[in-house]
């Protein structure tokens, strides 16, 4: 064997060697990733034994789309909110403009002027009914 043969084996070897750690390297991170999808998914970290990654990724895609419903139901609460906190505060501030002029008869009138004329659809007609009972009943103990 000349040297040129030996430094060619030497130089693949060590393109091997290199190529051996490079994925080992790759395949210790997908191991990690898939370890730390595995902790963040509620549905794998039950009982000891571990599922497999297949298991792994169909449950985090369960548990992703749980989590979208779940935020959707929460955004849908929030808005039924704001457009309520909408009305009161449009309520409060007709309630301020009575009590500064003293016009109790006009106030009735902007109430129903003010709700039924915002875009808010989500809040029911009994609720409406009960905030203006709730305004009479002040209008008149004052």
């Amino acid at each position: 064997m000349s040297d040129d043969d030996y430094d060619v084996e030497l130089e693949t070897a060590e393109k091997r060697a290199h190529h051996n750690a490079l994925e080992r390297k790759r395949r210790d991170h997908i191991t990690n990733s898939f370890s730390s999808l595995r902790d963040s998914v509620p549905s794998c970290n039950q009982g000891e034994k571990f599922d497999s990654r297949a298991q792994v990724l169909k449950k985090a895609a369960e548990y992703i789309q749980f989590m979208r419903h779940k935020n959707a139901s929460r955004q849908q609460y929030i808005n039924k909110i704001k457009q309520q906190n909408y009305i009161l505060e449009s309520q409060i501030r007709i309630m301020e403009k009575t009590k500064a002029t003293g016009n109790y008869a006009m106030e009735s009138n902007q109430l129903s002027l003010d709700v039924s004329g915002s875009e808010i659809s989500d809040v029911s007609d009994s609720e409406l009914q009960k905030s203006k009972r709730r305004l009479k009943k002040q209008k008149f103990s004052h």
